[in-house]
Formats: structure tokens, C-alpha cells, sequence
């Protein structure tokens, strides 16, 4: 029972005295309460800036060079693991693989919590070895800092020569020694003592999201700020799609749809085609030459 005593003084195991009458509130004030604490978390994310501007100067560059970026965690951090590496395809068209995430239990928990599976190190080190090669980024997610597949992960991670960045809740966390980065807001007790799905998993959801958007910005994914590398997989996406041919490609509809079909929904290219009145590949070959950077091509 030792070895159990170190999880009582982790910041995201202690109570909130704010929250101390919770189940005796009227809804009005529990609603108040949370939106308080609510409140607090990008105050915190604003003092580790600096470390998520490293992790985006060491994410971008590797993905530029050919590595591929890895998030990792456990519970509800793994499951935030799963949605930021679901969702670059459709938002940055970015080729399968390029974005994964190694969830603790495997796909069933993501559904369907497996708790235990947090303790499953020698899980997460066969999946880094297995996944991981050297030039790669891992990101390993914990909130409380002590998880031991994340503290796997990271360790078989740095063996593979791949990038490291820690995102935790804890800025104590024993984990720190296994990144290149550490980002480590202090969101503070929640209302709800120990449950890492409120502030800490809202400030993990707001980093992640910081890191993959603002790595896809430095690889061209975006101009200015519009999401020109998006894959058109539905009618809203194909839609939107459209709406930048025309808008960004100084075209009419008829021409931006024209465009896009012949650019294969691809809509950097679509735009070059109609701002330049180029083929498609002539546009695909001069947004190449640009390492798929919009700007500089239309700038050419």
C-alpha cells in the first residue's frame, strides 16, 4: 500500500475547497462554480506558452523531414489522443499515418473505459517499438505525470531516437526527465476531486489542439487563415471546399466547380488553377516546387 501513497499529494488528486458542498448546491450555483473554475484554465495554458512554441519547433520541422508525430496516453487523455489524430486528415489532408495515436487498451477503450489498461507499461512499450522509428515525435499525455504507459512510452520512445514532449497536469511530474519538452500548465484541483476530465482534460484538449494546428500551419497547410488543405469526404467539407476556389480563386461558381472536379477536390491546386488559369498540372507542379505552400506559389 506504500507504492499507492504517492498518488495522494499529485496536484490532480487534491480537493477543492471551493467545491467542498457540491452535492448540496442548487444547480444555478454548481453551474457558476464550474464556469469559475472554467474560467482559470487558459490563464494556465498562457503561462507554458514558451513551451508549447518548442514543441511546435520540434514537432514541425520532423514531420518536414519525414518523421510522423504520436500521441500517447491513457484513459481520458488517450481517448484526447485519438480525437486530435483522427481529425488532421480531414482538416490538413494529411496522408495516412502521419498522425497516430496509441490509445491504452487498444480501440475497444475508447468506448468502453478499461482503467486498468493505465498500468499496462510493457503494452506501450512494445507499441512505440513496433510504430516508432528514429526521427519521429511522441507525445506522451498524462495528467496526473505518473501514468506508467505514458512514462513507458516516452522511455522506449527516447531508446528509438524519436522526439519527446510530456503534456501533463502536474508540473512535478517524474516523467519530465523522459522529454525533450515539457508542458505542464497547473489547472488546479478539480470541482470533482480527481477527475482529470475537467480542467486537466480541457487544458490537454486546448494544447493538443495548439500543437497540431499550429504544426500544420509551418508545413503550408493553411493560408492565412483558411483550411485550403482540407479533404472534401462530405457534403459540408465539398461545400467549404468550393466556397475557397471561388472566394480565394477569384472565380465563379461555375468556374470554382469546374476547378475542383478537375483538380481531383484538391483545393490548393483548384485555387491556383483559377487565380493563375493553369492546368492542373502545371498548378500541382508549381505548388511542388513550393513545398505545397500556397502563398509562395501564387507569389511565383
Amino acid at each position: 500500500m506504500k507504492s499507492l501513497s504517492r498518488y495522494a499529494k499529485l496536484p490532480t488528486e487534491q480537493p477543492n475547497p471551493k467545491s467542498r458542498g457540491l452535492d448540496r448546491l442548487p444547480v444555478a450555483e454548481l453551474v457558476a462554480l464550474m464556469n469559475r473554475e472554467d474560467a482559470k484554465i487558459a490563464s494556465s495554458i498562457s503561462q507554458v506558452r514558451r513551451d508549447i512554441v518548442k514543441a511546435v519547433d520540434l514537432i514541425a520541422p520532423s514531420l518536414r523531414r519525414g518523421g510522423r508525430l504520436f500521441f500517447v496516453g491513457a484513459g481520458t487523455s488517450g481517448r484526447l489522443c485519438v480525437m486530435e489524430a483522427a481529425e488532421c486528415p480531414p482538416t490538413f489532408n494529411t496522408p495516412r499515418g502521419l498522425v497516430q495515436s496509441v490509445m491504452a487498451g487498444g480501440a475497444s477503450s475508447v468506448f468502453r473505459s478499461r482503467e486498468g489498461a493505465e498500468d499496462r507499461a510493457l503494452e506501450a512499450e512494445k507499441a512505440v517499438r513496433q510504430k516508432v522509428k528514429p526521427g519521429d515525435v511522441v507525445v506522451g499525455v498524462a495528467a496526473s505525470g505518473v501514468t506508467p504507459f505514458a512514462l513507458s512510452a516516452l522511455t522506449a520512445a527516447r531508446k528509438r531516437k524519436a522526439g519527446t514532449i510530456l503534456v501533463t497536469c502536474n508540473p512535478q511530474s517524474s516523467l519530465k526527465a523522459l522529454a525533450d519538452v515539457v508542458i505542464a500548465p497547473k489547472t488546479g484541483p478539480e470541482i470533482l476531486t480527481g477527475s482529470t476530465r475537467l480542467k486537466a482534460g480541457t487544458a490537454t484538449k486546448m494544447i493538443l489542439n495548439m500543437l497540431t494546428t499550429l504544426s500544420m500551419v509551418r508545413l503550408g497547410k493553411v493560408w492565412g487563415h483558411w483550411m485550403v488543405d482540407l479533404q472534401p469526404r462530405s457534403r459540408k467539407l465539398t461545400a467549404r471546399g468550393l466556397r475557397l476556389v471561388q472566394a480565394l480563386g477569384g472565380a465563379t461558381e461555375e468556374e470554382a466547380m469546374d476547378c475542383f472536379k478537375r483538380a481531383g477536390g484538391r483545393v490548393k491546386v483548384a485555387i491556383l488553377m483559377a487565380r493563375r488559369k493553369l492546368s492542373p498540372s502545371a498548378a500541382r507542379n508549381l505548388l511542388d516546387r513550393h513545398d505545397g505552400f500556397l502563398g509562395k506559389a501564387l507569389s511565383d
